[in-house]
């Protein structure tokens, strides 16, 4: 595109092997198309000021008189002014401000001192900053004030470290958020839902759901006239428009992926199936890999629990294992002091390729997640090194009925008619019991109504089977524990020949 000495503005189309055109676009208009002025006499004297402060956007010889100087532009009320005094701010030592920031009692003079603290400062003064913005009135500032305050606190966690979440000054921040949620603006519940997941808020993943669940509000564009232009872009965009998603609460979806906790099994339930609604929507061509990556990281971050909840309601296609290798063989049968005798000198110069064929060999992999593949009837294994040391592994593996979590435990639910069902309990509420009958199936459930139950009682023997290692032979066994204790590396030292 390029504007002629004629004043035509001349743009082409085409090329790569197709008929090429050039066009010649004039004005026929009634306006003047004189040569205007383009001086603005209206903001002439703030351009003038920010002009000054810009002047130490660079170290000054003087760091103490720079601060001075651009200190009573950080509350201005021109965006434009706070932001070129916030810059200069930071290009002075800051030990030179950081003291007077943390000091200041002007709501968005600190607002926008925060901003440079967080830029330019020691880590080690989050917890300082964090009571400072604590001393903000909330309930006095306009809306764009509170969204800038969030922001900050954005910025804090962000670039000065993640907080000891059980600390007093983030409990109190947490609860202050907490009683904000839901505000009455859009704008604002995109940024509150933000910090109350990362700071583990009991009840954002309740209130969040509410919110969705409320009547959808679409994005008003108006294109018409654009659309009218060209029947062919303008009915699919037209088609689009009509069929959008509700940008907010897919803000809430996307956020919510990186809830752990809080979650009922209902909330679970109607979390996942609105993902699966909204895939009817149209949000252009890379709107369906967007709702994927949702999807698969909301899997990734739930709790065991919550994993197998999600595949046991048919909410997401279970994990279906590719064709289980077989052991080289021959079996070992070997008992747990045996194993316990050779994990002592022999898990070094171990194979890692062949511990991790093992560990579907073994079955492992049918109930178990490593390393982000694998089943969901059983906890995720990936950091079991972190809990496990190699005794305590193979105890867990060889004798699984030894030590059964509350977590995990199968439980025996006998019925009035004399019906009997052993295995998981995945969910449960005033109504109904759902038991997972197969672990290594998480679609194999069946709901029994609490009114229906005679006993419930809790298994001693685990869901685990017992006899899992007896078909490989030694390399075999021990080259599975090395995989399992390296967290999936094959750089662990393990396997170093």
């Amino acid at each position: 595109v390029a504007v002629g000495p004629d004043g035509a503005l001349y743009f082409t189309v085409g090329g790569r092997g197709t008929q090429s055109e050039l066009y010649r676009v004039t004005y026929v208009g009634k306006e003047s198309t004189k040569p205007v002025d383009p001086k603005n006499e209206k903001f002439a004297d703030l351009r003038a000021l920010r002009h000054q402060i810009e002047k130490y956007h660079q170290p000054a010889a003087d760091a103490a008189q720079a601060v001075d100087f651009v200190w009573p532009y950080l509350g201005h009320e021109d965006r434009h002014i706070r932001y070129a005094a916030r810059v200069a701010l930071e290009h002075q030592p800051p030990t030179a401000w950081q003291e007077r920031v943390l000091a200041e009692s002007n709501a968005q003079a600190l607002i926008s001192g925060a901003v440079a603290l967080t830029r330019q400062a020691d880590p080690a003064l989050q917890g300082k900053l964090l009571a400072a913005l604590d001393g903000i009135a909330v309930g006095k500032l306009t809306e764009t004030q509170l969204l800038e305050l969030l922001r900050v606190y954005e910025l804090a966690f962000i670039r000065m470290g993640e907080p000891n979440y059980e600390s007093p000054e983030i409990v109190r921040l947490r609860d202050r958020l907490d009683s904000l949620y839901p505000a009455g603006s859009d704008a604002l519940n995109r940024e509150l839902v933000q910090l109350l997941v990362y700071l583990r808020s009991p009840s954002v993943v309740s209130e969040t759901i509410e919110l969705m669940k409320q009547p959808s509000q679409q994005q008003e564009v108006d294109m018409s006239e654009l659309l009218a232009r060209n029947g062919g872009y303008g009915g699919s965009i037209a088609k689009m428009l009509a069929n959008q998603p509700d940008l907010q609460k897919l803000h809430y979806a996307f956020v919510l992926r990186n809830a752990r906790e809080g979650w009922t099994a209902e909330q679970r339930r109607f979390y996942w199936e609105w993902l699966q609604e909204s895939r009817g929507r149209s949000g252009g061509a890379s709107y369906q890999g967007f709702i994927n990556n949702i999807e698969q990281e909301a899997f990734d971050n739930a709790t065991d629990s919550d994993r197998l909840a999600i595949e046991a309601f048919g909410l997401r296609k279970p994990y279906v294992a590719p064709e289980l290798p077989k052991p080289q063989g021959p079996a070992s049968n070997l008992n747990l002091q045996q194993v316990l005798t050779l994990t002592q000198t022999h898990l070094k110069g171990r194979n890692f390729e062949n511990g991790k064929k093992m560990y579907s060999a073994a079955r492992c992999v049918l109930c178990h997640r490593f390393a982000g593949d694998g089943g969901a009837t059983g906890p995720d294994l990936t950091q079991v090194a972190g809990r496990f040391n190699p005794k305590d592994l193979s105890e867990s593996i060889l004798d699984p009925s030894k030590v059964i979590s509350d977590q995990y435990r199968a439980h025996t639910v006998i019925t009035d008619d004399g019906k009997v069902y052993n295995g998981r309990i995945v969910a449960e509420n005033d109504r109904q019991v759902t038991v997972l009958t197969d672990p290594e199936n998480s679609t194999k459930v069946v709901d029994v109504a609490r009114d229906s139950i005679d006993e419930l009682r809790p298994s001693a023997v685990s869901i685990m089977p017992q006899d899992l290692l007896k078909q490989l032979n030694q390399d075999e066994v021990l080259d599975l524990l090395a995989y399992l204790l390296s967290r999936g590396n094959p750089q662990d030292a393990m396997f170093r020949k």
